[in-house]
């Protein structure tokens, strides 16, 4: 029997839900919300939760430092040419300054979503959807033919869902009063009286697009922190132990050897008389710092304070882990490379940057897919079949300075890499850029072949206006 829309929008719904109990664990070790494991029973008795909140958060690190090396600049046609509306369209939306979210989200959370459609009917709207409110089911074998998509969210006591087919869009609502969930109904919030819950979709296939961080064939997406947390939980683990050493046992400890325990007599407050003995409370000592030793033999001696050397080499061997494991550049980690040459530190980087250069094409598939609905939502058939063959270009994963780039232009110059060329090999240069460049270039070549000098270095001064030679000279 044919699964009913509603029926797909509630098994998709529970997809979302599951799939979001594993992403809030990912984005809670992001966030630096570890619980403390690896710790005995006896160990977190003594200490209760004097140490809930605290973490040495190094999953924030490694996913930066991946997600700075990912910068998408524009998109190239079928020819190679830079197609301009996909950069308008992609600036309209404000995907230049929320792609990075987006992708940090994906190396996080294993996936993030993008929403190509026309909330008014005339203009393409590109947004971004977190993996908590949005999934996207294919057709079984076909890993990237989508057979639909959902998404959810809320609005007050109300609950959203728009499932996305190729051919309908069904939008749906339903109650959370009282703390529990209605039965999805056809969405009648926020529409006009008389407009259809369910429309037809005028693109065709589904608008839903997911980004991936995939690392295997056969397996779903996972995220950047899952080789990390296991080293993560250790590392918080061996700090709190540091930290509960060195308050006991961070200073010398002096014993007293060959006498009793200090004793006080205790008198009867009406007759003076003693009736009995209790411990001399030992803090008086410390506070006063003295000590009288009146039996013979007796004497000092002293508990060296303890070594904490050992935990830290542990933790240090942990965070080189998790540097080998995530291809992060020490650099990032320990922040000891001091006087090393710069070839050095481009190989501690080799390991991200290919790791940068395998995301652009897993995301860069995904971006192209984006950026062609966006020319199908905007009936351009032949500009979205010209994108499906182009291509992403993105930022220059590998950081160099400014004399490293110029030195390398110069050099692909003297071989006949044409300007255009050079230019966008230029970290951050956009190709509105590049383009102004190439007028300012023509009509500088102009102004030359035309004979306007005066154009390019101003007008010539007048004779009465040049000082003679001499007079230069005396006044030098």
């Amino acid at each position: 029997m044919a699964e009913t829309p509603l029926q797909m929008t509630m098994r998709l719904y529970r997809k979302l839900k599951r799939r979001g109990q594993k992403a809030k664990r990912w984005s809670d070790y992001y966030e630096g919300r570890h619980p403390l494991l690896f710790a005995s029973p006896e160990f977190s008795t003594q200490t209760g939760d004097l140490f809930d909140g605290f973490s040495d958060n190094w999953c924030r690190t490694i996913t930066h430092a991946t997600v700075e090396r990912l910068r998408p600049l524009a998109f190239r046609l079928e020819d190679g040419s830079i197609d301009k509306e996909a950069g308008r369209a992609w600036k309209r939306s404000s995907c230049h300054v929320e792609i990075g979210l987006a992708l940090l989200e994906a190396l996080i959370s294993s996936r993030s979503y993008v929403l190509v459609w026309k909330p008014d009917g005339i203009h393409t709207e590109i947004t971004f959807e977190k993996p908590s409110s949005a999934v996207v089911e294919y057709v079984p074998g076909r890993r990237r033919l989508r057979a639909a998509g959902l998404k959810v969210w809320t609005d007050h006591d109300l609950e959203f869902a728009t499932l996305f087919t190729p051919d309908t869009i069904y939008r749906w609502q339903r109650s959370r009063r009282g703390g529990g969930h209605g039965t999805w109904t056809g969405r009648t919030a926020g529409l006009s009286r008389g407009e259809a819950s369910h429309i037809k979709n005028p693109l065709g296939v589904v608008p839903l697009v997911e980004i991936p961080n995939q690392t295997r064939l056969d397996a779903p997406p996972t995220s950047e922190l899952a080789p990390v947390i296991p080293l993560q939980n250790a590392i918080n683990s061996l700090w709190t132990h540091v930290m509960t050493a060195s308050d006991e046992r961070a200073l010398p400890a002096r014993v007293v050897l060959g006498m009793d325990r200090p004793m006080r007599e205790i008198t009867d407050p009406e007759t003076g008389e003693v009736i009995g003995e209790e411990d001399e409370p030992l803090a008086k000592f410390r506070s006063d710092r003295l000590l009288w030793l009146e039996r013979q033999g007796a004497s000092i001696a002293e508990f060296s304070a303890a070594d904490l050397r050992g935990f830290l080499d542990v933790i240090t061997q942990a965070v080189e882990h998790i540097a080998a494991q995530t291809r992060t550049p020490a650099i990032y980690l320990n922040k000891k490379l001091i006087n090393i040459p710069e070839s050095a530190v481009s190989a501690d980087e080799a390991g991200l940057v290919a790791k940068a250069y395998e995301r652009h094409d897993h995301f860069g598939a995904a971006l192209q897919e984006v950026m062609r609905l966006e020319a199908l939502a905007a009936g351009e058939t032949g500009r979205a079949e010209s994108l499906a063959y182009g291509s992403v270009v993105w930022r220059d994963p590998q950081f160099r300075t400014d004399a490293q780039y110029a030195d390398a232009l110069v050099k692909w110059k003297a071989i006949g890499v044409p300007d255009e060329a050079l230019w966008e090999r230029v970290p951050n240069v956009t190709p509105e850029e590049i383009e102004r460049w190439r007028r300012m270039r023509n009509d500088q070549a102009s102004a030359i072949l035309g004979g306007n000098l005066a154009g390019l270095y101003g007008p010539k001064p007048d004779a009465d206006q040049v000082e003679p030679a001499d007079a230069l000279a005396d006044a030098a």
